[in-house]
């Protein structure tokens, strides 16, 4: 918005490990604490100015998981969901036309694994939408929806609803549209969605994000659901396309955010979610962002290499290299939950790792196929991706996982589905949490910072277990 110091002063070091971002913004609220200083740990911020970024299943987050559900459990099962979104990812990068960016894509967005708190509507209704950065459209559940959640959006509550009818540049962006051959009409449509179906209206409010607020937001209001894979309270958009929030919001943010995804475990800590180059890390180091004509909504990098311990993996270059007329290449994604390499990639660094691991037996929980007995991760070699400019070493708790009894670690890494284009490579956002990851979509940079809680120290928290 009016930050005057460069986003991102000059470096000598070609490559960098990722270093300590330099703004933490920490919701802090531990059991201990609110004893002490009785604080609310899902509160907002005394001026309403937080923008937080929360794991589904938090205490914080309004959706409960199953009962008798275990950590390890909750991630396996969505972990075992990401063929579908990549499934889905993948028929993106094959698409032949540019002109559409569809509401809500059929199979777009799996479960959503994180959710940021945003209020719709005058007065604002509380909504925690899922966050995603490859789509590029908002949806909600309204009232009177058949098959959705008991949380919907009112449109009758809202002084700035309005609805959009098929005459609207808008409309013109939505896919499976509805539109009278002449005159004027709602502009409804149909899709389907992770082997759901849904219909919807395009309309628009008031969507207010932390103490910003957009006055004509166009969304899909949802009024009939079959299945259960919709996002219960709605989705909100981070792509690149026409009808996203970066777009929507013309230049209130300069085409720049951040996000920094807590850890799966964490209760009271939240992520966050910054909009504009105010308050973005000023050190830090870039990657180029890239750009398909077949799928100009991804965030497709420059990624160039794996190194397992100090080996740099070897396999052929086409496997990782981006091409802009095939889509093929690597993409940065908020809604997958472990990375995804094609198969030749995947095979070749897990098969490395084990080497380095040595000296145990090796078995398959889920979607990870390389688990072992704990005692030995001691020998577990740091994971290192290369990408132009930036090498991203991996925190161990980014590349294993533990099981709930904590007698098992897992490379938390797997290979693309063989049912799908295998073209696509996708950083996935286990991988992501604690960073900050940054997107400038006016200088085409992304960037890649460790950050940590502020408050970390206290009762027993590692410092990893949240974002600042």
């Amino acid at each position: 918005m009016h930050g005057h110091q460069p986003l991102y002063p000059p470096t000598e070091s070609p490559t960098m490990d990722v270093k300590f971002g330099t703004t933490l913004i920490v919701i802090f609220s531990v059991m201990w604490l609110m004893r002490v200083n009785a604080i609310d740990p899902c509160a907002s911020q005394p001026d309403n100015s937080d923008l937080n970024v929360i794991p589904i299943y938090s205490k914080c987050s309004p959706f409960k998981p199953p009962k008798a559900d275990t950590w390890d459990n909750r991630i396996i099962n969505m972990a075992s969901k990401d063929p579908v979104r990549v499934k889905y990812l993948s028929t993106l990068v094959s698409q032949k036309t540019v002109s559409t960016a569809p509401i809500a894509s059929g199979q777009a967005f799996n479960i959503g694994n994180y959710v940021v708190r945003v209020k719709l509507g005058t007065p604002g209704q509380l909504l925690f939408m899922v966050l995603d950065t490859s789509t590029d459209e908002a949806f909600v559940p309204c009232s009177g929806c058949t098959g959705c959640s008991d949380t919907t959006f009112s449109p009758k509550a809202s002084t700035s609803y309005g609805p959009l009818d098929c005459s609207v540049p808008q409309c013109g962006q939505v896919r499976g549209l509805s539109c009278p051959a002449t005159g004027t009409g709602a502009c409804s449509f149909n899709q389907s969605y992770a082997g759901s179906s849904f219909s919807a209206t395009l309309v628009q409010d008031a969507l207010r994000l932390a103490t910003d607020v957009i006055p004509y937001y166009s969304f899909g209001c949802v009024n009939a659901i079959t299945g259960a894979s919709v996002p219960a309270q709605g989705l909100l958009g981070l792509g690149r396309g026409p009808l996203s929030l970066l777009s929507q919001s013309g230049s209130n943010y300069s085409g720049i955010f951040s996000y920094c995804l807590p850890s799966f475990k964490s209760y009271y800590f939240s992520g966050s979610l910054k909009l504009g180059p105010v308050g973005q890390p000023k050190s830090i180091r870039t990657t180029p962002l890239l750009r398909s004509p077949h799928r100009p909504s991804l965030y497709y990098v420059n990624f160039t290499g794996i190194s397992v311990g100090r080996v740099l993996v070897p396999f052929p270059s086409e496997y990782l290299g981006f091409n802009p007329n095939t889509g093929s290449g690597t993409i940065i994604d908020s809604g997958t939950v472990i990375t995804r390499f094609v198969e030749p990639v995947y095979n070749a660094v897990r098969e490395e790792f084990r080497k380095q691991v040595g000296g145990t037996t090796f078995t398959s929980i889920g979607a990870f196929d390389t688990c072992f007995v704990k005692t030995y991760e001691t020998l577990a070699p740091p994971i290192t991706l290369h990408f132009e400019g930036l090498d991203l070493k991996l925190p161990l708790e980014n590349s294993l996982i533990h099981s709930s009894a904590g007698s098992l670690a897992c490379l938390a890494m797997a290979a693309a589905p063989d049912n799908v284009n295998s073209v696509l490579n996708v950083i996935a956002n286990f991988q992501q949490q604690n960073l900050r990851i940054l997107f400038d979509i006016v200088n085409n940079k992304v960037g890649i910072a460790r950050e940590l809680a502020r408050f970390g120290s206290f009762v027993g928290f590692k410092k990893s277990d949240g974002c600042g």
